[in-house]
């Protein structure tokens, strides 16, 4: 069965505050913005391409300067377009399942992180597979965050992210998927990561925007 892929983003200067300089590159807000907009393009790239993944939905507080991420085939909406003020990842992965449901009340629906900069198509599909239809996720590459949350078929997503979503899921009823995945675990918050995801072969977003030198306008 097909997925529908939920993935929240913060405004994108606001976002990934301890990535400010990471690799040499610009501390300037301009420049962190399009470090993080990197990011999830590369993202979005391995999700709209991973078979199994039928929808990829962005939700996010500004979606006009989300807008360039369209292109990559996901669809952008408003947190708050609905009228609710949830806030907060879970209140923005809230909004965007209600909408996806509206659409198709039996669709299986996840949340992907936005950080993703090495992830392949392949190990996403995978984890779909083993998740077989149930309510399960992985964890990051440290075991203790959730890189990825999937809910059964018409069944609520129930997300609890936040410091320690690892231990939070699994007591939630979610089942840890066992595959190995390392793109899929590799989440960036912090310099250390991003060199790990670096080693891993970063998408071509990420990889194009290290390579230049950014120049705020």
């Amino acid at each position: 069965m097909a997925t529908d892929l939920i993935v929240p983003l913060k405004p994108p200067r606001a976002g990934k505050s301890r990535l400010r300089g990471a690799l040499g590159y610009p501390a300037d807000a301009e420049c962190h913005a399009a470090l993080v907009l990197a990011l999830a393009s590369d993202t979005l790239r391995a999700a709209t391409a991973a078979p199994g993944v039928r929808r990829v939905l962005v939700v996010g507080s500004d979606p006009e300067a989300l807008a360039a991420l369209r292109e990559l085939g996901a669809e952008v909406v408003d947190e708050q377009g609905n009228g609710e003020v949830l806030g907060g990842l879970n209140g923005a992965l809230l909004v965007g399942e209600r909408l996806l449901r509206a659409a198709d009340p039996l669709a299986a629906v996840g949340a992907l992180q936005a950080d993703l900069p090495a992830l392949r198509p392949g190990e996403l599909a995978a984890a779909l597979a083993e998740a077989g239809g149930r309510r399960a996720f992985t964890a990051d590459r440290h075991g203790t965050g959730t890189t990825l949350l999937l809910s059964g078929a018409g069944q609520p997503l129930a997300p609890r992210f936040g410091e320690g979503s690892a231990s939070a899921h699994t007591a939630s009823g979610a089942v840890p998927l066992a595959l190995k995945a390392p793109s899929l675990r590799g989440d960036v918050d912090t310099p250390e990561d991003l060199e790990h995801a670096r080693l891993l072969g970063l998408g071509p977003s990420t990889t194009a925007l290290l390579g230049t030198a950014c120049v705020p306008h």
